[in-house]
């Protein structure tokens, strides 16, 4: 009886992404998913698993860690550390995917206007930017779709938009996903997780 041969690994993550698991819980470590008590590294780490499972690189996978670093945490001089830490394709990978990098986040603009130019500029941003971005989106979506389950239509109270701005604001990025060739396994998970969210109406 033959053994199956083993593998290696696609990538072979190093010290820096210790590093960057730390710096993200650092970071982050006082704040929890949007309406529940849930640690916000669950997200981070979710999206930088997506990610190496799409056959993402190790700048990747620590981009995925850090993406909303900037965003949630101190804007650009936050940015700035991260290409010191962690060098300039990661740093420019996660300003990609930060949709304000307001250091004070009451200056943030209105979520329609945030969202709106995101998308922009993801359909026309670097190819090793998409992988990460969608694997954010994914992880989102199909926590939206866990909320849903568990707590039925009052889940789409807490965001700062309407059902049909969040679901807007998904298919816009799938269809970016589609156009711009990201990963199947993204893909196909996203329109998985949309067609879910899609079911739930605004009320019970």
């Amino acid at each position: 009886m033959s053994k199956t041969a083993r593998l290696d690994p696609h990538v072979v993550l190093t010290e820096q992404y210790s590093n960057a698991v730390l710096y993200a819980s650092t970071l982050h470590r006082a704040q929890t998913r949007k309406g529940n008590d849930i640690a916000y590294m669950a997200h981070l780490l979710g999206v930088s698993s997506l990610v190496l499972e799409a056959r993402g690189d190790e700048d990747q996978a620590i981009a995925a860690l850090l993406h909303d670093a900037a965003e949630d945490q101190g804007g650009q001089p936050t940015l700035d550390a991260i290409a010191v830490k962690f060098g300039d394709r990661v740093s420019r990978i996660v300003g990609a995917c930060s949709d304000s990098l307001a250091e004070d986040r009451a200056m943030k603009e209105s979520w329609l206007v945030r969202k709106t130019h995101h998308i922009s500029k993801l359909a026309v941003t670097d190819d090793d930017v998409i992988i990460v971005a969608m694997a954010d989106k994914v992880h989102n979506a199909r926590a939206i779709v866990s909320d849903l389950s568990i707590h039925g239509p009052k889940t789409w109270q807490k965001f700062n938009a309407s059902r049909e701005q969040i679901l807007w604001y998904y298919t816009s990025n799938l269809l970016v996903a589609q156009e711009r060739r990201a990963p199947r396994f993204l893909v196909d998970a996203l329109e998985r997780a949309l067609a879910e969210m899609s079911d739930f109406p605004d009320t019970e």
